[in-house]
């Protein structure tokens, strides 16, 4: 239930504005989010602005004490890429909203481009540990034509990142979702490293992926309560399912 309203509302407010959007959200696996949580303290990015939303059970994350906002923006003066760290569990029925207020924030700054950084939860071979791609046909050739990254053959996106792709149809907007086969480990750090490789030879950040291991310890916790709010939430859309069969 989103209230009275019955709809869910999203403000994006921030002090800071890139070309290139990067984000991660909290989804199975979260190798995507643990991506963007990795890049922020690696390139040692400032917050410099935050998603709030009303009509919608949130959450209020904390480590060591100190709380912090479920969806935050960073940024820093050298450097044309900004991260959004997602660590709300948007239900599906949010999906739109929560994309059309992203978009409204491009629409409303100097970005030019918005990447998401995904784990789909698919049966897969040894070969398919790789990064793939999802991307509007002007990303493409802006961005993808002379690195290593191989196009998702064929499927549907859902959630988040099916909304921000089809608003994103009707948009200047250039839209890429950058995707690779997750396991049920939390947080899976193969998956976020591939991509983290694949984001790195888009955008040459120079990243260094050597501390990822530790760092996906130190935040297995966190992330673990997350994974089981995903799994609760998937639970209650299924019982809902059934109930309309």
């Amino acid at each position: 239930m989103f209230g009275s309203r019955g709809r869910p509302t999203f403000d994006v407010r921030s002090d800071g504005s890139t070309e290139t959007l990067v984000a991660g959200f909290a989804e199975y696996g979260l190798a995507g989010l643990t991506a963007v949580d990795y890049l922020v303290r690696e390139l040692d990015l400032e917050q410099t602005g935050h998603i709030s939303v009303d009509e919608l059970p949130a959450v209020t994350p904390f480590s060591d004490g100190t709380p912090r906002r479920h969806t935050r923006l960073y940024t820093r003066p050298d450097l044309d890429v900004s991260l959004l760290v997602g660590e709300l569990v948007i239900p599906l029925p949010a999906a739109e909203a929560f994309g059309a207020a992203i978009l409204e924030h491009t629409h409303g700054s100097d970005v030019e481009e918005v990447v998401v950084l995904s784990g789909v939860p698919v049966a897969h071979g040894p070969e398919d540990h790789r990064a793939f791609y999802v991307a509007s046909e002007d990303y493409q050739r802006a961005r993808l034509a002379d690195v290593d990254v191989t196009p998702m053959s064929g499927g549907i996106l859902g959630g988040v990142n099916g909304e921000l792709m089809q608003q994103a149809l009707d948009s200047p907007l250039q839209t890429c979702i950058l995707t690779t086969p997750v396991h049920a480990q939390v947080p899976d750090v193969d998956a976020a490293l591939l991509l983290i490789e694949a984001l790195d030879e888009i955008y040459d950040l120079g990243v260094d992926v050597g501390p990822l291991e530790e760092f996906a310890e130190a935040v297995a916790g966190q992330y673990e309560e997350l994974a089981a709010h995903l799994e609760a939430q998937a639970e209650e859309a299924a019982a809902e399912d059934r109930m309309y069969m």
